[in-house]
């Protein structure tokens, strides 16, 4: 669910050489940078899930085998949509992504350096190892965080044209309020999205700055640069940024996929007919596995994960590193 704001957070800067006492510029750029730091995430975020938004639409209408388009593969659903719903029916659910995925990546980016030196002064664990459990902790904040409005994000993105229940992101919000038990509503299938963002974000977290950090200190010439923004920070290369991020995100995709698929099932809670076999994680793991396997059911639509991966992480990496020059976070 959170791979560009995972990877994103993840691309943290070596630090920058200390400059001369009373040099004005350095205060100047310290101020705000959090409000800065929130606005590189978030638009990173937002630029690289609009990307992909039509392959998020499939892989929850696969995952949750709709109707009209269980039947269907990747490719063949890609197409089907817009015949059936026209072009924009690929980006249904995605104004609702963007409401969720802007806090969603500042909130990690930054619980991640917040949890990050925690870790290290309070724990004495430092390392590669502090990434890993900085980096699961800030996935999961930044879930519950902004959990409701992924629930409706899904289900806005789950309908199909003609047969709307929710109108729109506020009708969707008073519907699930109302007919779902309240505010708890917004929390369905919130236990297997957090025990899969822990090991997905941990260790997004983890191959993602464990490869920077070695590539960077074993070839700089090779794969590294100066940042435009502070000539004595090296970064990246852009297409290195996005192998990188590409090889980790695939990892940890394929670690935590089944309990992305249970989330999904969850989240749509009484829009799936077999609803009440769902109503836990334990049930709706062992009602998908049992009816559609592992293959076609614990991993539906992984594929189409991958697929979004290249993509997904070219856009973010890319703006994001734009961003913190812009920003001047280096």
């Amino acid at each position: 669910m959170a791979a560009a704001a995972a990877a994103l957070a993840a691309a943290d800067p070596p630090p920058a050489m200390p400059q001369a006492a009373g040099a004005g510029g350095s205060t100047a750029r310290r101020d705000f940078y959090w409000l800065r730091s929130f606005l590189a995430g978030g638009i990173a975020g937002c630029c690289a899930k609009t990307t992909v938004a039509p392959l998020d639409r499939v892989k929850v209408l696969l995952q949750a085998h709709n109707h009209h388009y269980k039947h269907l593969g990747v490719f063949s659903a890609l197409r089907a949509v817009p015949q059936k719903e026209g072009f924009l029916g690929l980006y249904k659910g995605n104004g609702a992504m963007m409401i969720r995925i802007f806090p969603y990546g500042a909130i990690q980016f930054m619980a991640f350096e917040h949890y990050k030196t925690l870790i290290t002064t309070k724990l004495g664990v430092s390392g590669h190892v502090h990434r890993l459990l900085a980096g699961s902790m800030a996935g999961m904040t930044a879930v519950i965080c902004t959990y409701p409005l992924d629930m409706v994000r899904v289900r806005l993105a789950f309908q199909v044209k003609g047969e709307h229940t929710y109108k729109g992101i506020i009708h969707a919000f008073k519907t699930i309020y109302a007919k779902e038990g309240g505010f708890l509503g917004f929390y369905r299938g919130l236990m297997p999205t957090l025990l899969g963002m822990a090991p997905y974000a941990g260790v997004s977290f983890f191959t993602f700055g464990t490869l920077k950090s070695v590539g960077l200190s074993h070839a700089p010439t090779l794969l590294g640069r100066p940042s435009s923004d502070n000539p004595n920070v090296l970064v990246l290369k852009t297409h290195i940024n996005l192998l990188c991020g590409g090889v980790a995100g695939a990892i940890a995709q394929t670690i935590s996929y089944p309990f992305d698929v249970t989330r999904r099932r969850m989240q749509l809670g009484t829009v799936l007919p077999e609803f009440e076999k769902c109503l836990t994680m334990r049930e709706t793991m062992k009602y998908v596995y049992g009816h559609h396997g592992i293959r076609k059911g614990l991993y539906r639509g992984l594929s189409l994960n991958y697929i979004r991966c290249i993509p997904s992480q070219a856009v973010a990496f890319t703006t994001y590193e734009l961003m913190k020059q812009f920003f001047h976070l280096n």
